[in-house]
């Protein structure tokens, strides 16, 4: 039996900062990951580049994590995304800013941020455990005790950190084991279900790939409910692909196209496309009199050139019945609307989206009301702490997420360490 204050549970983002704030307040500390190495998700997030959090104040972060976002309100008072920064900082990884406040090390590699968590963590001494899969926690009179390894290895500690990730990205090794360690100790999970991922739908067009591999930029989108009402909107980029719609505005949209289809009992939504949201209908159609005036000449495809791509241009005129050759001034009034219409409001069904195994993020998990929001321990369990996804709160892409795992690990860690320590 070996005996430490605090042990983590996966040495993940979370598990590995978790781990340095208990060391650093006193505790003897160690790791306990399956993987032969720690930190494999964090290799590839950000695109191999690592987002390590982003450069915008506390509720616009919380506003930018739409999955129970509030739930790390305390833990953001204790710790928050400028303190992120400081200790890479001072850790020896410079940071630059890119666009939308994403911040990342100037290296451009995520082996950077990670190689400083493991050199911190060896200079404080926290021992590590590699390839060892955890079999069960022990458990003792409402307490948490330790745990035994599929080795038989039995590890004992005053306070346990469960950081084991959702069940996103499992080549990854997030195979959702940790939920089963937290219904040991009582806890009860929200539904899991995929974030950030590509959305499906039956279209014909997507069927027959008629706009496979065309890129839209800076459009918007939008996922409506049953009564038609706007859930939620992104203006960013996306992509059509053989089994539907992905990219940046596609992916923040997805977690709102599976509660929409859930809420409403439905077997797809709608989902609306802009392709010129800076353009207002009634600009759009002043911009058409005005094309018509002046190259009413024209063909009405040359005539609308560059307004958006030419593919995405023919498959409207395709929709609407009208000859790429006709001049623009020839082309009916009800004709020129309906182009209008459609370059402002494209409608098209959405039948869900990729499972989880394919998705970047798990929504769901860890119901949080049975944890402590300032601690990040179990309500139900003492000695037990919970911290990053495998927590019920999920945010978008662009330092978000990895946001809440820095936090919601260091919070863990900090007050895990202090209960251990107390006894």
């Amino acid at each position: 039996m070996t005996d430490y204050d605090v042990i983590v549970v996966g040495g993940g983002t979370s598990g590995m900062m978790a781990a340095i704030s208990a060391a650093e307040n006193g505790a003897k500390v160690a790791v306990v990951e399956k993987n032969k190495t720690l930190g494999r998700k964090l290799l590839v997030t950000g695109g191999g580049r690592c987002n390590v959090t982003n450069n915008r104040d506390k509720e616009e972060i919380v506003a930018h994590i739409p999955g129970n976002g509030r739930f790390l309100y305390s833990a953001f008072h204790q710790y928050d995304n400028y303190d992120i920064m400081n200790f890479f900082r001072s850790n020896g990884v410079s940071l630059k800013e890119e666009d939308h406040g994403r911040m990342f090390p100037t290296t451009d590699k995520s082996r950077t941020v990670l190689e400083a968590l493991i050199e911190i963590m060896e200079r404080l001494a926290i021992t590590i455990y590699t390839n060892a899969p955890v079999d069960t926690f022990v458990f003792k009179e409402d307490k948490v005790a330790g745990l035994r390894l599929q080795d038989e290895r039995e590890l004992s500690a005053k306070s346990v950190i469960l950081s084991t990730g959702g069940r996103a990205m499992p080549r990854t090794g997030s195979t959702g084991d940790g939920y089963k360690w937290a219904k040991q100790a009582g806890h009860s999970l929200k539904p899991l279900y995929p974030t950030e991922v590509p959305v499906l739908s039956d279209e014909p067009f997507i069927q027959d790939k008629t706009l496979q591999g065309l890129s839209l930029r800076d459009i918007a989108l939008s996922v409506l409910n049953k009564k038609g009402k706007k859930v939620i909107a992104h203006q960013m980029d996306m992509i059509f692909t053989h089994f539907g719609i992905s990219g940046p505005a596609v992916l923040r949209c997805s977690m709102f196209v599976h509660q929409t289809m859930q809420r409403d009992k439905t077997d797809f939504v709608t989902m609306t496309l802009d392709a010129l949201p800076e353009l207002t209908k009634g600009e759009l159609t002043q911009r058409f009199q005005s094309l018509v005036k002046h190259e009413g000449e024209k063909s009405i495809k040359n005539a609308l050139k560059g307004l958006v791509p030419e593919r995405y241009l023919l498959f409207a005129f395709t929709r609407l019945g009208i000859d790429e050759n006709t001049p623009l001034k020839q082309v009916p009034a009800d004709l020129q609307t309906g182009l209008i219409e459609f370059l402002k409001d494209f409608r098209f069904r959405a039948t869900g989206t990729l499972p989880i195994e394919k998705a970047f993020v798990t929504g769901g998990g860890i119901n949080t009301k049975e944890v402590n929001p300032k601690t990040m321990e179990s309500k139900l369990m003492q000695g037990l702490y919970f911290s990053g996804e495998i927590l019920d709160y999920n945010g978008y892409t662009g330092g978000y997420n990895i946001t809440g795992a820095f936090i919601t690990g260091r919070v863990a860690g900090m007050h895990a360490a202090a209960q251990a320590l107390a006894h």
